[in-house]
């Protein structure tokens, strides 16, 4: 089987954030029964990437900033592209696309995704915590 081609690129095009939220929508939404009015938030103030295999649309994520430092949310990759290193491929791409001065940058993690992110220099701080009926752990990027 030939090396699936992952791109990952910032986005601000109408087209292209229908199709990050579209993304959003199925993961959260309808695969993991988020209520759609807790994911659909701060997306104006928030820097948004696309993340395609050979083309297609597979997974999406976010950064922006807070009154606590630089947050990473929203990643999420389509079922049929899981696996792939699609998520490693968007969490790389928001890190290198931070300010250089982004001394403080953090995640809410969800419990099955940690792994993922320990492997890109996150460490977990605090107890476990629900977020829209999913549990996470705070976890916080050690440069």
């Amino acid at each position: 089987m030939s090396q699936k081609k992952i791109e990952v690129r910032k986005v601000t095009a109408p087209a292209d954030l229908e199709q990050v939220f579209a993304i959003r929508k199925e993961v959260f939404v309808v695969e993991q029964d988020c209520p759609p009015e807790l994911e659909w938030e701060f997306e104006e103030e928030s820097k948004h990437f696309l993340a395609t295999v050979d083309g297609e649309p597979a997974g999406a994520s976010r950064w922006r900033k807070t009154e606590k430092g630089y947050k990473l949310e929203r990643f999420a990759v389509l079922k049929a592209f899981r696996g792939l290193g699609v998520g490693q491929a968007l969490v790389k791409a928001v890190l290198s696309d931070l300010p250089a001065d982004a001394d403080y940058v953090y995640l809410h993690a969800q419990t099955k995704a940690m792994g993922l992110y320990s492997k890109l220099g996150f460490e977990t701080t605090g107890p476990e915590f629900e977020e829209a009926g999913i549990k996470h752990f705070k976890m916080i990027y050690k440069k």
